[in-house]
């Protein structure tokens, strides 16, 4: 009988303890003013991996804080211009954006760095470098300059190459070439002698279309394939030498940020973590059924050749050298990459198996 008045006892005890807890992290929420943001994308939210991860943030944030959280997303330009995403939230015209980093490399070149590298990390390796190496603190310190606090948000798969009209065979096909090309690689291939212009997603097929440019990358395959480029140009390169991840970033006004409670950062992070995981396992599953798609549309898979690729590193170590030695926060975030990248790169090379076993 004692046991029997004990273990209902220690019973009720767990449930005013449990109902406490509930009690205590609902009050958390209500002591503070309920978020409601207006977060602007800079990819359409139709578009796989890319575009639609802040959709299903708001969702989870929304369902998880039982509408103490909310976001309403806007499509890109809808209130302030797609390159002009963090500018906004610096300035507070907007609490946050979903943004990708590399449209900010003419005020802050080493941002570049934080959304896609030429030759350089794969996605996993990015996101191991993030959570685990130095990536977030930097990001954040780099930020914080800006009034701007990131969070990884997003990240997919390399792009391919680029669709073009043409057919490139060597690095002087690339004299003179009109091409849509953004970040980093953009500035690899203006070395190397192409007309490099930046464009928001929504203008580069109407510019493919009538001849303003020749060629252009966007995305992988089966988001270039809803973009309708295929249907201009018949030609598309691979490997994704200039893009070998996509990362895409919440970034919110810093003072807004420091402003909520620790329990509020921990469910944003929570939620963007998991949909860094979700862009990346949705971009991997659907480009191999898309790639047949395309090839039964006639359109011509094309490999860059080894010269091509080796001329365009050689080119790439060079931007990567001079912007180093122009920008400390770049040299800084580039040398952190680099130091995990050799020291990863052992593992990589020991645990996969090949691709053609």
């Amino acid at each position: 009988m004692f046991r029997i008045k004990t273990l209902v006892k220690q019973t009720c005890v767990a449930a005013t303890v449990a109902t406490l807890l509930a009690t205590t992290a609902n009050a958390t929420f209500a002591a503070e003013d309920k978020i409601r943001w207006k977060v602007q994308a800079v990819f359409g939210t139709h578009l796989p991996g890319l575009g639609d991860p802040i959709i299903h943030v708001a969702k989870q944030l929304k369902a998880a804080t039982d509408g103490q959280i909310q976001f309403k997303v806007y499509e890109p330009g809808k209130i302030v211009p797609p390159f002009s995403i963090t500018e906004a939230v610096r300035n507070h015209q907007l609490d946050a954006g979903y943004a990708w980093l590399g449209y900010d490399q003419g005020r802050i070149p080493a941002s570049a760095l934080l959304s896609a590298v030429p030759f350089g990390m794969e996605p996993w390796e990015y996101s191991a470098w993030w959570y685990d190496g130095e990536g977030k603190k930097l990001a954040e310190d780099l930020y914080a300059k800006h009034n701007v606090h990131p969070v990884l948000c997003s990240i997919i798969g390399p792009e391919t190459a680029g669709w073009f009209k043409k057919e490139v065979n060597a690095m002087e096909d690339l004299q003179g070439l009109k091409i849509r090309f953004a970040g980093l690689g953009g500035k690899v291939l203006q070395k190397a002698g192409a007309s490099v212009t930046v464009l928001p997603s929504g203008e580069i097929f109407p510019a493919l279309e009538k001849g303003a440019i020749d060629a252009t990358e966007f995305s992988m395959p089966a988001i270039d394939k809803i973009m309708g480029f295929d249907k201009v140009a018949k030609n598309n390169y691979f490997p994704g030498w200039h893009q070998t991840f996509t990362a895409s970033h919440l970034v919110i006004n810093k003072g807004v940020w420091d402003d909520l409670s620790s329990a509020t950062k921990a469910t944003i992070d929570m939620a963007c973590t998991a949909s860094t995981f979700r862009a990346l396992t949705h971009g991997e599953a659907i480009q191999g059924k898309v790639l047949a798609e395309l090839k039964d549309k006639g359109i011509k898979t094309r490999t860059l050749n080894p010269e091509m690729l080796t001329g365009l590193k050689k080119i790439t170590d060079q931007v990567m050298s001079e912007l180093s030695a122009e920008d400390e926060d770049f040299k800084k975030i580039y040398d952190s990459q680099q130091n995990f990248r050799a020291e990863y790169k052992e593992w990589r090379k020991l645990a996969y198996l090949p691709l053609d076993l």
